[in-house]
């Protein structure tokens, strides 16, 4: 066929190929850094996300006090678990699926009881010790094949998270509804004064009673039994600090259904998924331990103290065993319902306030947050006359202190009660 072209130009008609083939593996390289890059940072991203929610969940579950005796295994435990299932809520690969057993188990979450190199760590089941303080989660996602960088030679990638958790002091924190009231020792400079750790100080929630704890109203002059029931069942007040101003709220019968669901007992429309029960419903009472001291780690006979019941998953033992008449034929939770659902709901922070200041006042009188302590909630509420009982933990801002609770942590002179908080 006759052609237009001239002998130059039929030469150079390759050229273009030529010059295309030699450009494409660029363009695919730079098409490969940014689209490959961008999703692998956005699933690096994901991971990340995971492992911080993973470490932040388990070191909540970290609040064994070992001065009060050997730490139970069910620390561990519960932090394993807790971490996995918080950790499972997040999703990975541009939100497309769960974040599974491929990616974390309970290998990956290891324990230290200083916060130290990644080879002081241990797995529960590597031994690692139930007082440690410091857990680490490193979730990972592996044989992540590149969009283009296939092309050039690339192959599959892994990707890795990492994030150290710990207990810390808050600048405000999540309390129960119950102020612990100072006793005649204290000050204003030291509420906690006359205090034991592992005592036992009875309420004065009913209308004639007297006692070293009251039900208080954390936004004055509102508050009312719905508010203070919600807190019970939710997760308490989180806005609260030291310089907290609190008002009386007097007795309050109907809270008692609220209160009882920490236990696993429930009417009505509340249930274990409604209302988090603890890890135990056990009940302490002046039957069930008649030493009335220390049934957090203590002994009294030969019933399992709270840490022992804690780890068996002890459902309520019932009115005959703890002396206690309870209203309404509440549903119990089982022990396998206290272990599926559970969380650590009976050592709650509570502020001390100055009770003698609401002598002869109102319900709308304040008094300001003096401290926090950290109590054990020892049993479901009974009749309105029925005397109940908390157990004194100590101060919720010492290091050592069995209470946990959520809010914002705060700097390196914060002195709130301990809330988990990334350190790595």
């Amino acid at each position: 066929m006759f052609s237009l072209l001239s002998p130059a130009q039929r030469r150079q008609r390759g050229a273009v190929a030529v010059i295309a083939a030699i450009a494409l593996p660029i363009l695919i390289g730079f098409a490969g850094l940014a689209l490959d890059g961008g999703r692998l940072y956005m699933q690096k991203t994901e991971l990340q996300n995971a492992a911080d929610a993973c470490a932040l969940a388990a070191s909540r579950e970290l609040t064994c006090d070992p001065s009060a005796g050997a730490c139970a295994a069910s620390f561990l435990i519960n932090a394993e678990n807790a971490g996995l299932a918080v950790a499972g809520r997040n999703r990975i690969d541009f939100q497309g699926s769960p974040l599974g057993s491929a990616q974390l188990t309970a290998a990956d979450i290891t324990f230290s009881t200083t916060y130290g190199p990644a080879s002081s760590y241990l797995s529960r089941a590597a031994g690692a010790s139930p007082a440690a303080k410091y857990v680490r989660c490193q979730p990972r996602q592996t044989g992540v094949l590149p969009w283009f960088m296939q092309v050039l030679g690339v192959g599959a990638q892994s990707i890795n998270a990492d994030a150290v958790a710990s207990l810390s002091p808050a600048q405000t924190n999540c309390a129960i509804p119950i102020g612990v009231c100072m006793t005649a020792t204290g000050t204003s400079s030291n509420p906690f004064a006359g205090l034991t750790v592992g005592q036992w100080v009875t309420s004065k929630l009913s209308s004639s009673a007297t006692g070293s704890f009251d039900w208080i109203d954390f936004t004055p002059p509102g508050g009312g039994a719905s508010e203070l029931g919600d807190l019970l069942k939710g997760t308490g007040q989180c806005s609260t600090s030291s310089s907290s101003n609190v008002g009386e709220q007097g007795n309050k019968a109907s809270l008692a259904k609220a209160w009882n669901t920490r236990f696993g007992l429930y009417q009505g429309s509340d249930s274990v998924t409604t209302a988090t029960p603890d890890y135990t419903g056990f009940a302490y009472t002046a039957t069930s331990w008649p030493s009335k001291f220390n049934a957090y780690g203590g002994t009294s006979g030969s019933t399992s103290n709270f840490l022992a019941a804690r780890t068996l998953f002890k459902p309520y033992q019932g009115d005959s065993a703890s002396g206690i008449n309870i209203i309404g034929n509440p549903a119990v939770s089982s022990a396998a319902q206290h272990q599926q659902y559970g969380a650590d709901r009976r050592l709650v922070t509570a502020p001390v306030v100055n009770c003698a200041a609401w002598a002869g006042g109102t319900g709308s009188q304040q008094v300001p947050v003096l401290g926090y302590a950290c109590v054990l909630m020892l049993h479901p509420m009974g009749k309105d006359d029925d005397e109940v009982f908390l157990e004194y933990r100590g101060k919720s801002t010492d290091l050592s202190s069995a209470c946990a609770t959520s809010g914002a942590v705060g700097g390196p002179s914060s002195m709130g009660p301990l809330v988990p908080a990334l350190v790595q």
